[in-house]
């Protein structure tokens, strides 16, 4: 469930205790008016409606952290998540044919060592441009020694 929509709930459920506080503040008034009439404390409040008060304004307050959160959960973005999964630790041998150039050499010996990794990583670690690095990436993928797989807004390069 996403967290726009858990916010919602917890701020629906949220309303309808502050309709239950007030349900209740209102019946425990009457009981307190039967059992503790006005003129019995010469013209001072019973006691039992300060606590009453008190009680309230605790709900209240714990009914306004709900709000918080449902507030904070609404505006809230999802994280996202890259799962990267290993694909088998098998060595893979790869025959390199004489017609690669030392560019798509050292791509392949890179995965052949490290196994699967991010397009934006061998780049980093070729210190080779973004634009260059697919047209080496096609040539190899055309030839059938690499695959790329889309992984959100990269590519995970894997030896076939």
């Amino acid at each position: 469930m996403e967290n726009k929509y858990v916010g919602w709930l917890v701020i629906g459920i949220a309303i309808v205790i502050i309709g239950i506080i007030f349900l209740f503040n209102s019946a425990m008034k009457e009981i307190v008016e039967e059992g503790c009439p006005l003129q019995f404390h010469d013209g001072a409040l019973c006691p039992a409606y300060k606590t009453i008060d008190q009680q309230t304004y605790l709900s209240l307050s714990i009914v306004g952290i709900l709000l918080v959160l449902g507030i904070v959960l609404i505006a809230s973005k999802p994280k996202r998540q890259v799962i990267v999964r290993r694909i088998g630790e098998k060595q893979v041998k790869v025959k390199i044919s004489g017609d690669l150039t030392s560019d798509e050499r050292q791509i392949i010996a890179m995965l052949s060592k490290n196994g699967p990794m991010f397009q934006a990583d061998i780049i980093e670690k070729t210190n080779t441009g973004k634009a260059k690095m697919t047209r080496i990436l096609d040539r190899l993928e055309n030839r059938g020694f690499v695959e790329r797989k889309r992984r959100g807004m990269n590519n995970i390069v894997v030896l076939r």
